[in-house]
């Protein structure tokens, strides 16, 4: 009995040609590793670029001007930094109107207030500290000469190096006043509404993976078998709509439509439910989830295909249900893999602007938010307010802002890594 040659084997090369032909291959292998590697440098520098450029707009000199010199302000010899909360209150309400006095005890009573937030009122307010001009890091390094010339033209005025990034930033509240300006506000919102977005996305992400890779792939009606490819179909179309789309939804339907309950007034958690609105840290959370809901829903699914069936079979042979299988070892396999698309899903919503700009997040805020029914303002927003601003000041604060949004999406981040890394070790 004679046996025909493969026809792939007969057509590979030999002698010459074979030497050629492995010649030509390592030629392209080569070619495209010297494109992934410029590839690879071109993100590099991208990324420095764009470092270099937030770090050199979060330091530099910076010229102040006072229109009351903080001196004229002591009490019994003692400065301002020292004086106690109601003494500041009562410098704050000799030097300003009573009608502002009035609008500020009406945003937030002084017996609330802290004796930080009474201080930077004083200095906003009273002393009115001004940045007259500033300048980046690079600028104050090499033209020095530059910029004592101009302090030589500016009356009373102080050159100082300034951190734009420091810790009252953190703790104080947005302001008008560029230098007076912080992000607490905005960290407490961006917190508040993550939590929601990963507390309703991931549960429902997850449980909805497993139905369509557990059950639906294996169901014998041929038109839930259609159901399911649609909606497989429409997941994965989801995963790439524009955000946009998703703060237009969320404000029909969790702004309006689901306005009693997003403003809290169905719960009675508004002191006053006609001046309710659904323009809250949870509608915002809402709306992020179902934005990054097909994310977290494909990526699990990812992992769990990945899961070998002989898990299945070996659960279900001695005698497991289908969802103990489940439970007991598909999950507990797949969830390093799940972990990750959560992070990424995480990424994208910590950083989005345009859904929230949509459903009505505040723009400016002094109020730190208290609850999912507050009004809110994120990091992103803040950024993007002040980075419209014509004021080199307000650049300065957007840079330092960008730091403290990029080191609280690593420490999350790093979170969901080292809890992914845990499950994985366990699953071993």
């Amino acid at each position: 009995m004679s046996v025909k040659p493969d026809s792939s084997v007969a057509s590979y090369p030999e002698d010459d040609g074979l030497q050629s032909f492995v010649k030509r291959r390592h030629r392209q292998g080569l070619t495209w590793r010297i494109v992934f590697q410029a590839a690879t440098i071109v993100a590099i520098l991208a990324l420095l670029a764009l470092l270099y450029n937030i770090i050199i707009g979060s330091f530099g000199y910076v010229a102040l001007q006072n229109k009351i010199e903080p001196e004229s302000l002591h009490v019994d010899g003692m400065p301002l930094e020292e004086l106690s909360k109601e003494q500041l209150v009562i410098i704050l309400s000799e030097h300003i109107s009573k009608g502002l006095m009035r609008r500020l005890e009406h945003d937030q009573p002084f017996t609330e207030r802290t004796r930080q937030d009474v201080y930077n009122l004083v200095i906003e307010r009273v002393v009115e500290q001004r940045v007259v001009k500033s300048w980046s890091l690079t600028v104050s390094f090499f033209k020095r000469d530059e910029i004592e010339t101009f302090m030589a033209g500016l009356p009373q005025g102080k050159l100082e190096f300034r951190s734009w990034l420091h810790w009252n930033f953190l703790i104080t509240p947005q302001s008008s006043t560029p230098e007076l300006a912080g992000i607490r506000t905005a960290i407490f919102g961006t917190l508040w509404v993550i939590f929601i977005t990963v507390a309703v996305a991931f549960p429902l992400g997850v449980g909805a993976a497993i139905y369509l890779e557990e059950y639906a792939a294996h169901v014998g009606n041929p038109w839930l078998r259609r159901l399911n490819a649609i909606i497989q179909t429409n997941i994965n179309n989801l995963a790439g709509v524009p955000s946009i789309i998703y703060g237009m939804l969320g404000l029909v339907i969790f702004v309006r439509v689901m306005e009693p309950l997003t403003s809290g007034a169905f719960l009675g958690a508004v002191e006053d439910a006609t001046t309710a609105n659904g323009r809250t840290i949870l509608s915002a959370g809402l709306t992020l989830a179902i934005l990054i809901l097909p994310l977290i829903i494909i990526n699990a699914q990812e992992a769990i295909r990945a899961v070998p069936n002989s898990l299945r079979q070996a659960g279900m042979g001695l005698g497991a249900t289908k969802w103990q299988t489940i439970w007991h070892h598909v999950l507990p396999n797949a969830i390093p893999g799940i972990l990750t698309g959560n992070i990424l899903a995480m990424s994208r919503a910590i950083g989005e602007t345009a859904p929230l700009v949509v459903i009505g997040a505040s723009t400016f805020i002094t109020v730190d938010p208290n609850g999912p029914f507050s009004k809110f303002t994120t990091l992103p927003i803040q950024i993007y307010q002040w980075t419209a601003r014509p004021q080199d000041e307000f650049r300065n604060i957007a840079a330092a802002a960008i730091i403290v949004l990029l080191v609280l999406l690593l420490t999350l981040n790093a979170s969901a890594v080292l809890l992914r890394n845990r499950y994985g070790k366990k699953s071993l």
